[in-house]
């Protein structure tokens, strides 16, 4: 297993290579020249000159991408033009929000998909299959603003039940360990956060993670309806096993290998694509941020955002590969096989 990983995480440099390499050109081909935009209009020539000549924007850029290469291998990822805050500390106070986030999202969306995909499977051509279908086929459907704007306007402005927005009230936030608000609650007892970060989490993790609900409830019927109809199944139905432990225990655990693959999938998704409903959300995340930043050109920030993004997904990826042996005792990953 340790060399698995260990080859894995080598396999990652090829990886962040070639990520490195098509946001360099994209942010240099398709980005407008950033002097301008953070001298304002009214700068001369000669300071715009002598702003890219600070900044490296004048080097060949061959030499500005080992510059940026060098940077990602020893931490220090650039500083942003416009704050000038090393990039990697504006990603970092930002990054736990957008995980935060995610990772509620994915919830929701796994024990809702894999209850629906679990019912529609079990109660095949059955109304309760329909119903779940219909709702997968609308979570897939439906854009994430556009649900992200109802249910504010649903739960926010008409039953008042829900914030509209924002990480959480500033006078409940928690004290800082982690940065992660629900996790800083925990740690520090602070139960009036807890309630607070629970309460402005449950619209845009509903919002982000209905298409992966979607996603996942497909999947899990796909996958359920393929292990039901296995021999073991009959057998274990035949020697007298309830249904419901022939369900949970013979069925499921049997068929959650594609399912462990698509959670892990749409969690990296979720991570490279909380844009919308950050920004429908006011969530201070790194997506809205990111955003900001490509209309800026702040090629530092872009860049360094997207390769810690494509580290992450990578990475989630490797622990999927794991969970894999853990559900299936069939999947060894030997020394052999690595």
């Amino acid at each position: 297993m340790l060399k698995y990983i260990i080859k894995r995480l080598l396999m990652l440099i090829p990886v962040l290579i070639g990520v490195s390499i098509i946001v360099f050109v994209i942010m240099r081909v398709f980005s407008p020249d950033p002097a301008p935009i953070v001298l304002g209009q009214h700068a001369t020539q000669d300071k715009i000159d002598a702003w890219r000549v600070a900044n490296g924007l004048n080097d060949p850029l061959y030499i500005q991408y080992l510059n940026f290469i060098k940077g990602i291998f020893t931490g220090d990822l650039g500083t942003s033009y416009y704050t000038k805050t090393p990039v990697l500390k504006e990603i970092l106070s930002r990054f736990p929000a957008t995980i935060e986030l995610a990772i509620a999202a994915i919830i929701l969306a796994s024990v809702f998909g894999i209850i629906i995909g679990t019912i529609s499977a079990v109660k095949k051509n059955t109304i309760f299959d329909s119903a779940g279908m219909v709702t997968a086929l609308i979570g897939v459907s439906m854009p994430i603003f556009w649900l992200g704007i109802i249910l504010i306007i649903i739960f926010s402005g008409t039953l008042h039940i829900l914030p509209s927005g924002s990480r959480g009230d500033p006078l409940m936030q928690p004290m800082k360990v982690t940065g992660f608000f629900l996790l800083d609650g925990i740690l520090t007892g602070n139960i009036q956060s807890i309630g607070d970060t629970l309460a402005h989490l449950i619209l845009p993790a509903s919002a982000l993670g209905m298409y992966s609900m979607a996603i996942i409830a497909r999947m899990t019927r796909s996958s359920m309806l393929e292990t039901l109809g296995q021999d073991y199944i009959r057998t274990a139905r035949a020697k007298g096993v309830s249904e419901g432990k022939v369900i949970r225990k013979h069925a499921l655990r049997n068929g959650l290998i594609p399912i462990v693959t698509v959670i892990g999938l749409q969690l990296g998704s979720l991570l490279g694509g909380a844009v919308l409903t950050e920004t429908v959300f006011s969530w201070p995340g790194i997506g809205s941020y990111t955003v900001d930043c490509i209309l800026k050109s702040d090629f530092p920030v872009v860049q360094g955002v997207v390769m810690l993004v494509a580290i992450t997904f990578v990475l989630i990826n490797l622990v999927v590969d794991i969970i894999y042996a853990m559900v299936d005792p069939r999947i060894k990953y030997s020394k052999k096989e690595a």
